[in-house]
């Protein structure tokens, strides 16, 4: 068997990242094009700057975002640490006096990945992406209004996040579990420069990637419903129900109903405004 026929056949163990941008069905087509070339400026800068090897990464493009591996011959704490640490930053850079500003959604975990002439593929991969997706991610990074959200899979933060190292905080990081395709699992969540997020006890269910929403991305669909999600949140049936312990919520997602919730801590869905959106001090 010659070497390129090995390499489909065999998996690589490689640290697997997800890069989504935040709302982008919002953009029109030149300002998405706009928006694309500064991911790009964003993520390569950092490797750069991180000293990563150009020939240790390899990179797709998805459209609205960037699926990438990195070799496993490179630390992962490095990417963990000093190549988020440069991400964020140059993200910071790239904001400044834009009117709306650039947010990036990033999932990582590590497992086995398989490269062939058209990309990778794996158990690995489709997870990274899973997390980068998730709708918790999603409303923390708007919640929070922060640039970047960084998700981990619970097996990568037990392994690395969870020991520390240079520029890697672990108690800067929330666990939540998470509803995916695949079935539940926990999920770290972390905004560079900041402590560690409030999560709500009970996560948003993950959208299920099947449906004929996706025909306009999952970006477009949470774009149109926007704000009104607490709205319907609170309606079922088709009429408004008080809170309390009776009441019934239906989390947007693969269809997840929750009847009968209690909750163990405030609890917060949707963006905050005014004086509780500042940050604590």
């Amino acid at each position: 068997m010659d070497h390129d026929a090995m390499d489909l056949t065999e998996a690589r163990y490689e640290l697997v990242i997800s890069v989504d941008a935040r709302r982008s069905g919002e953009y029109d087509d030149v300002d998405k094009q706009r928006m694309r070339e500064r991911i790009y400026r964003v993520l390569e800068a950092a490797f750069t700057h991180a000293k990563v090897a150009r020939d240790a990464v390899h990179m797709e493009d998805r459209g609205d975002g960037v699926l990438l591996s990195v070799a496993g011959r490179i630390a992962v704490t490095r990417l963990l640490g000093l190549w988020m640490v440069e991400v964020h930053e140059n993200l910071r850079d790239e904001n400044r006096g834009l009117r709306v500003p650039l947010g990036l959604r990033v999932g990582m975990h590590v497992g086995p990945v398989r490269h062939d002439g058209r990309g990778i593929s794996g158990r690995a991969v489709d997870l990274a992406c899973r997390l980068a997706d998730s709708p918790l991610a999603r409303r923390l990074l708007d919640a929070e209004r922060a640039d970047l959200v960084l998700v981990t899979s619970q097996s990568l933060y037990e392994d690395v996040v969870s020991s520390g190292g240079k520029f890697i905080e672990p108690a800067h990081y929330s666990s939540a579990r998470l509803e995916l395709k695949e079935g539940e699992v926990t999920a770290w969540f972390h905004l560079p420069g900041r402590p560690a997020p409030e999560i709500p006890t009970a996560a948003p269910a993950a959208p299920d990637t099947d449906r004929a929403d996706d025909a306009r991305g999952t970006d477009d669909v949470d774009d149109a419903r926007g704000t009104d999600d607490v709205d319907d949140a609170r309606r079922v049936d088709g009429e408004d129900r008080a809170d309390g312990p009776g009441a019934h919520y239906t989390v947007h997602g693969d269809m997840s109903q929750h009847s009968d919730n209690v909750y163990q801590q405030p609890v917060h869905i949707g963006r905050i405004t005014g004086d509780a959106g500042r940050q604590k001090g």
